[in-house]
């Protein structure tokens, strides 16, 4: 995992597919659409090396 990205991830069938943005606008964007379009999602934040910050999901 890149330092500095932001990720969530996407249900597809029984997999999990993770995604990740650059900057907080785009991810959050991404992911909004994702969940608009009926898709079962998880924000898992902004991954600092360590740990995911900034982990609250983004609302609507």
């Amino acid at each position: 995992m890149g330092e500095d990205k932001y990720y969530f991830q996407v249900r597809s069938g029984q997999s999990m597919i993770t995604i990740n943005r650059k900057s907080k606008g785009a991810a959050i964007s991404t992911y909004l659409h994702y969940k608009r379009i009926g898709k079962n999602c998880e924000w898992l934040g902004k991954w600092n090396g360590k740990k995911f910050i900034e982990d609250t999901a983004p609302s609507s």
